[in-house]
């Protein structure tokens, strides 16, 4: 493998780091794909006595540590004691000091989101009346700096390297095996491995400071560094470490024993010989065990990030998977392509069949591409009008377009491989050769070598001048080679167009990889649309009112089934230990009472071990359920959960804290 690993790597290396500069040049600042979708007290809001601790509710699970909930008194010192606890799903609270004075009070709060990015923001709320503070409620992400650049440029980059070292290998596999001779297409799937060998280590080393501090200084913090290898993220970093690692081995077959059995002339090894028992398992070897490291390795992503978490995740990591596995075949397979057809020696070239064979790849992984990005797209937009309404809907409407000019462009493609089926025979480029050779005189090759052998004994006398004068002519051949070999190639029309249609491809291909990556950044539409129904009915619907007789908690619900979105509020009357009145009201995303089969109410006490205690509402009209005579046995800090039914199989339970008594 070392062999390989020739000086153009690095320019290779270069071009897919300048590539992947590119895709981030063009993406908006990273949008994390958790939000805050509540918290009690409310934003903003004025309760009468002091709340025992601060509850926070994003739209997903979220990673803390124990500064991740801080609250801040007037004159910015903290008044949050003890680390941030998670008494229910996605409900995060921090208890606060007793006997806090009037005022305006700031929580500020740093988590890390499910898809590993971090999420940072600030609120305030007022007891008794608001107040002066002199704490500034703008907060900077960890993510904004220079280390949020350098963690997002390194996961282009792993992203691209896989697509090369996973497409390219695929390519010699199924479609070209001669290509395991060509020193170019050797380079570049090498190039793939080495850049996401070294964007893995960097991402390893930076995490540390991205989800934290934001600091470059803490790069190289050991502590920080043994913090992520606890994590999730962490872990899946170093499997893919250890998955490149058996890559190498794999690229060391591919290129070393594979490649000593591919014939120079067939383009695939069930051509010509290729039907031999050893040559076969050796292939069969590599296809299967390459298969799985690839799956492993697009594991590693989806086991950390956004597929991880949220609707159905058990089905939406396999699929996930599947997705940069029909990514890397399609794309990575289409560099190896444009690379085999221009820089193939005419020994070996890029027949029709091999062509033929990727157009066949290439279509089974669009197909793939399409089933599973129709599920992937449900799972994050959970609405037709988040295609128009939010951000990440815009962007994935303009990558739909993208991918429909890609597959026009592919057709294209498709014609010049016809055409160039049809050219049996003597073709342009094999004419060209012959009147190159024709032209040739026959005393040429003898005279470069009496040259050479001249060179050879006058460097006897004049070493040095000579060793110069040898080195300009064996630069001299090097271009004057390098020059036929292009004349040869561009000899024949059909190839050319091919070669011109592959490269199209590859540009729509690069500004596709572009959007996508701008999506991996932006929050989905489901969470979106989320944040946004939370806002609204938190700004119209009363705040909880401590002491003041009555507790409203307003929650937003999405059971993943058809018009299963909305909001559901919960009101208490009087809030107080002993019989309540109860009542639930279910609301659409639009604000429009709706009936759902089923609304079950659970109260908990988790301080005291007591519950969940449950309640059964009766319905008194659409959207409107109530129960009379709930019984609270003691005052605390409660868990109201509220589980919504929508369907026979669509149910959710969402909760909140309301302090009773």
């Amino acid at each position: 493998m070392t062999q390989i690993i020739a000086p153009r790597v690095r320019t290779l290396v270069l071009l897919i780091l300048a590539v992947a500069g590119a895709l981030l040049a063009g993406a908006a600042p990273a949008s994390a794909h958790a939000a805050l979708t509540g918290s009690d007290p409310a934003q903003g809001a004025v309760v009468d006595t002091a709340p025992t601790r601060v509850s926070l509710t994003f739209s997903e699970p979220v990673a803390v540590g124990d500064d991740s909930v801080r609250v801040l008194d007037p004159r910015g010192e903290r008044v949050d004691k003890g680390d941030p606890a998670n008494p229910s799903g996605t409900t995060y609270s921090v208890p606060l000091v007793s006997g806090l004075p009037d005022g305006t009070y700031t929580v500020a709060y740093q988590v890390v989101s499910a898809d590993s990015h971090p999420v940072a923001g600030a609120f305030t709320f007022s007891i008794g009346a608001p107040s002066e503070t002199t704490v500034s409620v703008s907060a900077q992400a960890s993510d904004d700096g220079l280390v949020g650049w350098l963690y997002g440029f390194g996961r282009s980059v792993s992203y691209a390297g896989f697509a090369v070292l996973a497409g390219g290998a695929a390519f010699v596999l199924a479609c070209w095996a001669p290509g395991a001779r060509v020193r170019a297409v050797q380079r570049l799937v090498v190039s793939g491995w080495l850049a996401l060998t070294a964007a893995t280590l960097g991402l390893l080393m930076l995490r540390g400071s991205y989800t934290t501090s934001g600091r470059v200084g803490d790069v190289f913090d050991l502590g920080l560094l043994g913090d992520v290898l606890q994590t999730k993220t962490g872990a899946a970093l170093v499997s893919r470490l250890l998955l490149l690692a058996a890559a190498a081995l794999f690229i060391a077959v591919l290129f070393g024993a594979y490649a000593r059995t591919a014939d120079a002339a067939p383009d695939h090894p069930g051509d010509g010989d290729g039907g031999e028992p050893d040559k076969r398992d050796l292939t069969f070897g590599l296809a299967l065990g390459g298969t799985v490291v690839a799956a492993g390795l697009a594991a590693s992503w989806a086991m950390s990030e956004h597929a991880s978490q949220g609707l159905q995740a058990g089905v939406a990591m396999p699929v996930d998977v599947v997705h940069l596995l029909a990514v890397a075949a399609w794309l990575g397979g289409l560099t190896a392509l444009l690379v085999a057809l221009h820089r193939a020696p005419v020994e070996t070239p890029v027949g029709h069949d091999a062509v033929r064979r990727f157009s066949r790849l290439a279509f089974g992984s669009v197909v793939t591409l399409a089933v599973t990005g129709v599920y992937q797209s449900w799972r994050q937009l959970g609405s037709w009008s988040a295609f128009t309404d939010t951000r990440y809907g815009q962007l994935l409407l303009v990558k739909i377009a993208l991918v429909a000019v890609m597959v026009a462009v592919a057709f294209l493609s498709r014609r010049w491989t016809r055409r160039l089926a049809d050219a049996r025979g003597s073709t342009a480029a094999e004419e060209a050769e012959r009147a190159e050779e024709e032209k040739q005189p026959a005393g040429t090759a003898p005279a470069t070598a009496s040259e050479t052998s001249e060179t050879s004994e006058a460097g006897k006398t004049e070493a040095g001048h000579d060793a110069v004068r040898a080195a300009q002519l064996a630069r001299q051949r090097a271009a004057t080679e390098a020059a036929r070999q292009k004349r040869l190639r561009d000899a024949d029309p059909n190839r050319f167009g091919l070669r011109r249609s592959v490269l199209a491809e590859a540009g729509v291909a690069v500004v596709l990889l572009a959007v996508t990556t701008v999506l991996t950044q932006t929050e989905p539409g489901r969470t979106e649309q989320d944040a946004r129904a939370a806002a609204a009915t938190s700004s119209s619907a009363p705040a909880t009112g401590q002491g003041s007789g009555a507790v409203s908690l307003t929650m937003p619900f999405d059971t993943g089934g058809t018009n299963g979105e909305g909001v559901v509020s919960v009101d208490l009357d009087p809030a107080q230990a002993g019989d309540n009145a109860l009542h639930v009201y279910v609301e659409g995303p639009d604000g429009t009472p709706v009936d759902v089969p089923e609304v079950k109410i659970a109260l908990t006490l988790a301080a005291q071990d007591i519950g969940p205690l449950p309640v059964t509402p009766d319905r008194i009209t659409t959207g409107h359920w109530s129960a009379s005579g709930v019984q609270i046995p003691m005052a605390g800090d409660w868990k109201v959960e509220v589980t919504v039914r929508t369907s026979d199989i669509d149910q959710v339970t969402v909760s909140k804290n309301a302090q009773i008594g």
